[in-house]
């Protein structure tokens, strides 16, 4: 387990904790191999600081704002110098409760 703080771009297999505190409207994009996905970009929060959070396709109506959730074996990348968290195609979302 790691603190929002301690992420850096590159990193995998990443297991962070925290809140959902913003949630933006779903997008549809079309994939580099032309599949149509749903993503979304929410905010995941813990008491070192926040990340913006790639949520993709099914993933984007499990959360809401105010849930405390667990992503496991999450991905960092980054998106205009900024780190984002995704669960990936092998990491593991899960809602702990509000």
């Amino acid at each position: 387990m790691v603190k929002i703080s301690e992420v850096r771009a590159g990193s995998g297999n990443v297991t962070v904790e925290g809140e959902v505190t913003a949630k933006e409207e779903p997008r549809d994009v079309v994939s580099k191999f032309g599949k149509r996905l749903r993503v979304c970009n929410a905010t995941l929060q813990d008491d070192s600081g926040s990340i913006t959070l790639s949520l993709w396709n099914d993933d984007i109506d499990k959360i809401s704002v105010g849930d405390k959730i667990q992503i496991e074996n999450g991905w960092i990348s980054e998106f205009k110098q900024q780190p984002q968290l995704s669960a990936g195609k092998y990491g593991k979302i899960t809602v702990m409760g509000k």
